[in-house]
């Protein structure tokens, strides 16, 4: 199984896996308001599918400098299985390809079983803080 690029006709299915895999989100930030935004952006959105369903994603954004990963995510029933790892690996190497010299990507705070997945990828934590505005009600 081959990361591929997002299409429109993938929206449902990969609304429902992030609906599954990050079941916080709020009014502002549905699965098809991020997805439909994002594209309005660039197209750095990847999916693995497995006979008609998507088990995989991956988005990516950059910068000019730095890339960031998002939304990465594995169905419950495929973890495990290194698709995790794949979908990381090529988000990085599109991000590599437009000259992205330094990939950052944020988890929520407690998450050690997240995080321990990304140090064995090689990510590091920096000292920093994340701050964020939410510009609509």
């Amino acid at each position: 199984m081959t990361p591929r690029q997002y299409t429109e006709d993938d929206e449902p299915r990969v609304a429902a896996l992030w609906r599954a895999s990050f079941p916080d989100y709020t009014g502002y930030n549905t699965p098809e308001a991020v997805l439909r935004a994002k594209r309005l952006v660039d197209d750095h959105i990847y999916v693995i599918e497995d006979d008609g369903e998507i088990i995989a994603t991956c988005m990516a954004g950059y910068d000019g400098h730095r890339g960031w990963l998002y939304s990465v995510a594995v169905a419950d029933s495929r973890q495990g299985e290194g698709l995790g790892r794949r979908m990381v690996e090529f988000a990085i190497e599109r991000l590599r390809e437009l000259g992205c010299v330094k990939v950052n990507l944020q988890i929520r705070g407690g998450n050690e079983e997240v995080a321990d997945f990304y140090r064995r990828l090689g990510f590091d934590t920096e000292d920093r803080i994340s701050m964020g505005l939410i510009l609509t009600p």
